[in-house]
């Protein structure tokens, strides 16, 4: 039953497993519950209404990801396009949040229609290997870089950009206290050692000050301010155009960057780089998006914190199926779970990131026309806060450096059509 449900094979992993996975997926990305209705209320949205929309999007998608697509990947509204929604397209831009909330309609829309057409797969396609390599690499530091700066360990300088923060007291503190204790779970090869590394974190918080209770159960606050709120006024305008190819562009790159990534990792990947049921992946990551936008939410997307499940060796959707209903109960029990600091959550995030970095083993560091992309490639993830602007760059510097190089038999037509579409981004 639980393989035809959720492709659950046991001879490569265990039920107990898929489960001890999908709790620290969800533990890994549950500061969205918070994070989320924080940055879309600047907009003049609900708050309370956010909360309650963020938790049934989650939800929602993550259960279509576990039974539809089959793969341990939980989805929820995504960060960076959450706050392009907010302070760009509302604040900056000036539009209301309901022509924000169509763009996203339309984007989810169009998405559906991109992967049916099976777009999104060939795009995936064009991709060089060692591109593919290079994106679990630098998402590995991408994610070990958002652990960082969730615990305060790196926080912002204005004189370098970034710099260390206090180390020696509070959420630094303990956000090293759990990276010890964890580390030593990991090395004694304990189950659940990611998962367990959270909860004796967050306990440990609370003589500290850090990990604070204000309760366990709360009834979810209405949506209806902020559900099925469209404006269809402004639908053929410039601005809109420019707002939904953002949203597109961002998402479908991010989302890619993380499949790629996360599947690598898991050695998911067959022999000649194809994920399975990408295409099925990519389908609810369009539904997601498109149903967000009618509760009431941003974009959508796969989070890149499922590399977290991953390690813990989640490899079927039981996996998702355990982090949506991790979703559902923090519906009613949102103090418990907002309890857990961003410093419990951080020491998992940075052994998360070393995992991923594994991929650059395969990576021919001896042959420049390879490794300049790919170090770009993961140079930029982290530097740029973008998965999107690490692959456009790899993938530019790719073609050029090979073309220039004469180099022309290892680029394909899909490459071609690709660089010049990311060249354009920049310059249009």
């Amino acid at each position: 039953m639980l393989e035809k449900l959720f492709g659950f094979d046991p001879k490569v992993t265990r039920v107990r497993t898929e489960i001890v996975a999908g709790v620290t997926t969800f533990l890994t990305m549950a500061y969205i519950l918070a994070v989320n209705p924080n940055i879309l209320s600047a907009t003049g949205m609900d708050k309370g209404a956010l909360f309650t929309t963020t938790v049934l999007a989650s939800a929602f998608t993550t259960l279509l990801m576990a039974f539809y697509a089959k793969l341990p990947f939980g989805l929820a509204p995504g960060m960076g396009l959450n706050a392009f929604f907010a302070y760009t397209v509302c604040l900056t831009m000036g539009y209301d949040w309901q022509f924000a909330l169509t763009a996203v309609l339309i984007e989810g829309i169009l998405f559906i229609l991109l992967t049916v057409t099976n777009l999104r797969e060939k795009i995936v396609d064009a991709l060089p290997l060692t591109l593919k390599n290079a994106i679990g690499a630098g998402i590995g530091l991408f994610i070990a870089f958002i652990g960082l700066q969730n615990a305060g360990i790196i926080v912002r300088n204005d004189a370098t950009l970034i710099s260390m923060g206090d180390i020696t007291s509070g959420a630094p503190l303990l956000a090293f206290a759990g990276l010890l204790i964890t580390s030593v779970l990991l090395v004694r090869r304990v189950r659940g050692a990611l998962l367990f590394g959270i909860l004796l974190t967050t306990l440990i918080g609370i003589p500290m000050g850090i990990t604070t209770f204000s309760g366990i159960v709360s009834a979810p606050p209405s949506i209806e301010p902020i559900f099925m709120q469209f404006q269809w006024q402004h639908i053929f305008t410039k601005d809109m155009v420019i707002v939904v190819f953002t949203f597109l562009f961002v998402d479908m790159f991010d989302t890619i960057g993380t499949l790629v990534g996360v599947t690598t990792r898991a050695g998911m990947v067959d022999k000649n780089g194809k994920i399975p049921r990408l295409k099925q992946a990519f389908l609810v990551d369009a539904v997601g998006t498109t149903v967000g936008s009618m509760l009431g939410t941003s974009t959508v997307t796969t989070f890149v914190e499922s590399a977290s499940g991953v390690g813990e060796g989640g490899r079927s959707g039981l996996t998702a199926f355990v982090t949506s209903l991790c979703f559902l109960a923090a519906l009613f029990l949102a103090p418990f779970f907002l309890a857990v600091p961003g410093a419990a959550t951080a020491p998992v995030l940075i052994l998360v990131g070393l995992m991923m970095m594994s991929s650059v083993k395969k990576v021919d560091l001896t042959d420049y026309s390879e490794a300049i992309p790919a170090f770009l490639c993961i140079l930029f993830m982290p530097l740029a806060y973008s998965i999107s602007d690490g692959i456009v760059l790899g993938m530019v510097s790719y073609v050029l450096i090979n073309l220039c190089c004469k180099q022309t038999s290892k680029l394909t037509a899909g490459m071609y059509i690709l660089s010049a579409i990311f060249i354009l981004k920049f310059f249009v």
